[in-house]
């Protein structure tokens, strides 16, 4: 009996959950040496211990899905210590034991890559979307450390997926939408395609299940047919190459439907016009073959212009490899057509997991490994970016590959977001390159920095000593790293420039009020200070400076002006950034209600104003920008609110009495009425209401709309 069966014969029984291990086990034999097998049989020991008593949604033992996680590592034939973790992912953050314990008896490398895996359950969120972007932070931290805590979670995620099932409705929808957004792209960007394939179709089905349904019959309906076509045409593609000596496989290539819905839905096209397109891919030896093969089949069926990608000479961004043709086949029929080698197909469908053991004498261009080196140490710079959540956008930006490929002065390939402005391109050469950038050539040719590029255009940036980063670039430019490395040098500004900007802004407001910033004096300063929560003068003047207070209505606070009672209490309804004490009023124009985008409007008499966003006298009110200040609603406002609709009626008797019955009965009180304009057939009515949010408003207007003698109805805004 061997090392294996030995293991094999330790375990209790032939339960379900022990032949998932049984299967683990024979997998890993097939690469693994025994001493790592005994290794992986204690880690399952201590595992099926921790989660003793847990059971998953769908009533079976916990161990399971671990295990289940750990077995598709193994498909990918990873190490030792990564299928470890994968089958203790979980007892950290779901049983009591600790990550010291891991680490005492599996070694520091396990217990780091776990502890990059979960999740950050202990720590508490403002809101879950924080959590969920503070969680994956740190996952993509510790990927930079190690690839293989990615590939771990992307294992945890497809088995997550599998087994959706047993959960409520909305929690579906949810982890499908996370899985599209974030996970799939991942395993795409890292060229592991099998994986995204799954998670992928998983997500959809989760999604749209409907959607999905419909398609699934519609593919299934649609393969009979097409077997007989597939096989005719991949004998033709056979018999030309054997008669030129081209040794290779032909199979026909399946689709996937999450790839036929998102064709259908991009490109606007019915579902006969996706499936009716036959895929066929051709595995050779060596890289001449390939091309040798791209002419036969040229031969054989026209090629569709346009429609040929080389992706041998210039890899994908995941560096995927190969030659994609689409023919015009029998009857007009599409042909699409891919070429590759044999490594080039084993890289398609494992990219950085099918030999994930970086090798530091790599040179090819095309690696995975080489090509996930240069991404993460792109991430270890996003990670500089403000808060989480900002983190989260910057890379999904970059986990959309949805690339064009521009060349250096010197003939290196640069692949860029599609849309990508020269700005990107200076900031992807260098981030000192894209902060001194001045100007920039396209083909030799001056263009401005905003410029769009295009593939296959050869593009060089112009420097200049003590040249800085513009703030307006942030409104064009595509790429993550760019808008990372403008935002950081802003925020190195901030603490020099704004300093003194908002320690001017002060004293000039102070001495409009009479005062200055020296009359003031310590004892008065440092009360303020202590009211508005802030440590010294210095975060003050910073605050002053960027734009977070307005000058004017601080150099109130410290002269005590405004601080009445209707200040105070009209000031409870909104939160309003270093508008502390200051009296608010609600324009009559616009009528701003809870849930309207709105904007504070700084005046002599009235204190600050509030207008929605879409009112039409803000135009007035532009050419004082220095008057504006950001204000934003709380979510609990115990009061209500003025508001103004118009509706359209039927010169009917009683109609008027009617549309006021059915505004009481949602709760609200008329305030005022008035005939705007009465034709033979209809009238025009105006009502002035009182509502306690948008949502209230939203409720009046629709049942007011639903009565037979109301034509129309619309929220006034001048």
């Amino acid at each position: 009996m061997d090392y294996a069966a030995t293991i094999l014969s330790r375990l209790p029984g032939a339960s379900k959950r022990d032949h998932g291990v049984r299967r683990l086990i024979d997998t890993l034999k097939s690469y693994l040496p025994d001493e790592h097998l005994g290794q992986v049989m204690r880690a399952y020991e201590f595992g099926a211990d921790a989660h003793k008593g847990q059971t998953r949604k769908s009533g079976e033992p916990y161990i399971t899905h671990p295990v289940a996680v750990a077995q598709e590592l193994a498909d990918m034939r990873l190490d030792v210590q990564a299928i470890t973790a994968a089958i203790l992912h979980d007892v950290v953050e779901d049983t009591e034991a600790s990550l010291d314990d891991i680490e005492e008896q599996f070694g520091h490398e396990v217990a780091q890559l776990v502890d990059g895996v979960s999740k950050l359950d202990q720590i508490q969120f403002r809101s879950r979307a924080e959590a969920q972007a503070e969680s994956f932070r740190k996952m993509m931290m510790a990927m930079i450390e190690d690839i293989r805590v990615i590939l771990v979670k992307l294992a945890d995620r497809l088995h997550n997926m599998q087994t959706l099932g047993a959960m409520p409705t909305s929690k579906k929808k949810r982890i499908a939408r996370e899985t599209l957004d974030i996970y799939a792209p991942i395993a795409n960007r890292l060229g592991i395609n099998s994986l995204k394939i799954q998670l992928e179709d998983m997500g959809f089905k989760h999604l749209h299940p409907f959607r999905y349904r419909v398609l699934d019959k519609a593919l299934k309906k649609s393969k009979g047919s097409q077997r007989q076509i597939v096989k005719r045409i991949s004998d033709e593609f056979g018999k030309a190459m054997t008669e030129e000596g081209i040794e290779g496989d032909i199979s026909g290539r399946e689709k996937h439907l999450y790839s036929i819905y998102k064709k259908m839905a991009e490109k606007k096209r019915l579902l006969s016009d996706v499936v009716d397109v036959y895929g066929f891919r051709i595995i050779v030896e060596d890289v001449n073959a390939c091309y040798q093969t791209l002419g036969l089949v040229h031969q054989l069926y026209k090629p569709m212009p346009g429609r040929f990608k080389d992706y041998i000479a210039i890899p994908r961004v995941n560096g995927y490899q190969s030659l994609h043709t689409t023919l015009f086949g029998p009857k007009g029929l599409p042909l699409e057509v891919q070429i590759r080698t044999r490594e080039m197909d084993r890289v398609a469908n494992s990219g950085v997991a099918s030999h994930w053991v970086y090798k530091a004498d790599e040179k090819s261009d095309a690696t995975p490994q080489r090509r996930a080196r240069e991404w993460l140490t792109n991430l270890a710079e996003l990670q500089q970016s403000g808060t989480s959540e900002e983190f989260l956008e910057s890379v999904k930006v970059d986990l959309f590959p949805d690339k064009i490929y521009v060349f250096t002065p010197k003939g290196d390939i640069m692949p860029l977001p599609k849309g990508a402005t020269t700005v990107d391109f200076a900031y992807a050469v260098h981030t000192d390159i894209g902060d001194r950038c001045v100007a920039a050539k396209i083909n030799r040719g001056l263009v401005p920095l905003r410029t769009p590029l295009q593939n296959g255009q050869t593009v060089e940036i112009v420097t200049a000593r003590g040249a800085k980063p513009n703030p307006n670039w942030l409104t064009f430019v595509r790429s993550a790293k760019a808008r990372t490395a403008i935002r950081n040098h802003m925020k190195n500004l901030r603490s020099v420039e704004s300093v003194d900007l908002g320690k001017r802004l002060l004293d000039k407001s102070l001495k409009d009020l009479g005062s200055s910033l020296r009359k003031v004096g310590k004892v008065r300063m440092s009360s303020v200070l202590e009211e508005l929560g802030l440590n010294n003068d210095t975060e003050l003047f910073e605050q002053l400076g960027l734009g977070e207070r307005l000058a004017p209505l601080t150099a109130r606070i410290l002269m005590g002006v405004d601080q009445d009672d209707e200040g105070e209490s009209q000031a409870a309804s909104l939160v309003i950034s270093g508008t502390e004490g200051m009296v608010l009023s609600y324009a009559k124009c616009c009528y701003p209600i809870p849930g309207d985008d709105v904007m504070g409007y700084l005046t002599a008499g009235r204190g600050i104003v509030i207008h929605r966003n879409s009112c039409g006298n803000l135009s007035n009110f532009r050419k004082q920008p220095e008057k504006w200040i950001a204000v934003a609603w709380e979510k609990e406002i115990e009061r209500e609110f003025s508001c103004q609709i118009q509706t359209e009626t039927r010169n009917r008797t009683g109609v008027l009495a009617e549309v006021a019955a059915t505004i009481a009965d949602c709760g609200s009180n008329i305030e005022q009425v008035e005939v705007l304009g009465r034709h033979e057939d209809c009238s025009v009515l105006s009502f002035l209401l009182t509502v306690k949010d948008r949502k209230h408003l939203a409720k009046i207007m629709r049942n007011v709309r639903k009565m037979p003698n109301v034509m129309r109805v619309s929220r006034d805004c001048a």
